[in-house]
This record gives structure tokens, sequence and C-alpha cells, in this order.
């Protein structure tokens, strides 16, 4: 599969968890578009895998961000690098009951989902204000929204993700800065997920190409919480009249189901 060039120019973007599912796709879809590629992630074969299928730039770090110091290496490696682009998307699930879920396993989620975004989030960020442009992709989940239990830690995580995005595109609307922030909140996504997490889809997901797709574009467009589908919307904008008690119980029965 290889993907050919739409436009022409010197466009460049970074992308953390680019290994598989949306970063991946994530990663063909701006090669599309002409972006030059910075891709991270654990398995370098697969970085290779999506160097040889398109015709652009590639620069590839074999990097596990769970461990603090590889962000700082990371940005150290690419900081004179003119990246237009920040996709912040690795991360991780695990599912169970909170008492018995494996706490270093949970940890390194933290230290992935959380810590791990907000350190290249920051560094960045200061970049993209000096020069007064750049955009940020921050990948977290319809979850940013919600109560989850059986995936509690992961559901945490994921407002996290949620709302430092908002928070900090509010400080910048004040600034009247040309940097954006994006936060992408889908529901279930056909990804190795699942398999991660050891969990089951009690839902079908959505294909991870479409979503990829969607995100990027309404990044470029600058908007700042992209939900991919109406019936997602939807749901979103319903939780917001239900108790808080009663959306955990609704989201721990369907995290039940993937156990």
């Amino acid at each position: 599969m290889i993907y050919f060039l739409k436009i022409g120019g010197n466009m460049k973007a970074l992308i953390t968890g680019a290994s598989s599912g949306l970063g991946r796709e994530m990663a063909y879809y701006l090669a599309d578009l002409g972006y030059d590629l910075i891709l991270v992630a654990r398995r370098k074969e697969k970085l290779e895998e999506i160097k040889k299928n398109v015709l652009v730039n590639v620069t590839i770090y074999n990097y596990d961000l769970s461990i603090e110091e590889n962000n700082f290496k990371l940005y150290e490696k690419v900081k004179k690098e003119q990246i237009n682009l920040l996709i912040n998307n690795a991360g991780f699930g695990l599912l169970g009951d909170f008492s018995e879920t494996d706490l270093t396993r949970e940890l390194a989620m933290i230290d992935l989902n959380i810590k791990a975004l907000h350190i290249l989030m920051k560094l960045f960020l200061i970049d993209f204000e000096k020069s007064n442009s750049g955009m940020i992709l921050n990948v977290a989940s319809s979850a940013g929204f919600l109560a989850g239990p059986y995936l509690s830690t992961y559901y945490a995580t994921k407002n996290y993700v949620t709302k430092l995005s908002i928070a900090v595109n509010e400080e910048l609307r004040k600034k009247k800065s040309n940097v954006s922030i994006s936060v992408l909140c889908p529901g279930p996504v056909d990804t190795e997920f699942n398999d991660v997490a050891k969990a089951k889809f009690s839902l079908k997901g959505a294909n991870a190409k479409i979503i990829a797709k969607y995100a990027i574009d309404q990044t470029l467009k600058k908007k700042l919480i992209i939900v991919p589908g109406f019936m997602m919307k939807l749901s979103l904008f319903l939780n917001r009249l239900v108790p808080w008690k009663i959306s955990a119980r609704i989201a721990g029965k369907m995290q039940s189901k993937k156990m």
C-alpha cells in the first residue's frame, strides 16, 4: 500500500504510538497529505513497515515513552526539527476490578497515558508559542467525559487528557495565539486496544482509518473537541443529563461485558 503525495511543502508531524491502530493510520493519511513524519513506538519493525510504504521522509525513534526520561530524550533529538503537528497517541488500557488489577501495570499506564503526554505537550507547546504556530492533537476517548468501572484507571487517564487539553486551549485563546490544541474523543475503535487491555469488544469498533482521517481533518481546522460519529456525539450530550452515579452504572454494565 503506497500513499502518494497530494500537496507539496515541508510540513512535519511527530506521532507517538505510531506502530498500530490510530497512530499508524494517521501516519499514512498525513503522508498522503505530504507531511514528513517522525514516528515513535516500541515496535521498531512496525515503524519500518510504514516507512517502506510512504513516499515522504520518515524518521523513526524506538522509545518506550512510559519511561519518563525517554520523553526528554525524544524531545532533545527532535527539538531542532520544524515540527508543525504533534500527535500524542501512545496509550493503553487495563480491564478488571480495581482491587484486582496489577498495580505495576496501572502505574505504567499512568506514566504513558498521562505523564508522557504531559511532558511532550508542554515541551512542544513552549516551542510552538515562541513561533506562534503549531498544532497539538491529544488522543483521548469518549471515556474522557465519563467514569468507567472495570476500566477505572484508563477512564481516569483519559479524563486528564481531555480536561488538560480544554484548559490549555483556553489559555491559548486568551493569548490570541495561533497555536491550536485538539483532543480526539472517539467511541470504540477497531485497534489492538482490547487485546492489550485483555478485553473483548462489547460494541463493534469503528474503522481506525476513517477515525484517523476525520481526526486529522478536524485538527487542521483547529477543532478543539473531536468526537467522530453522530451517535457518539448524541450519547455524550445525553450523558450530561444523567446523574454521575447512574452514568457510572451504565458504563460499568457495558465494560463488564468485555470481561
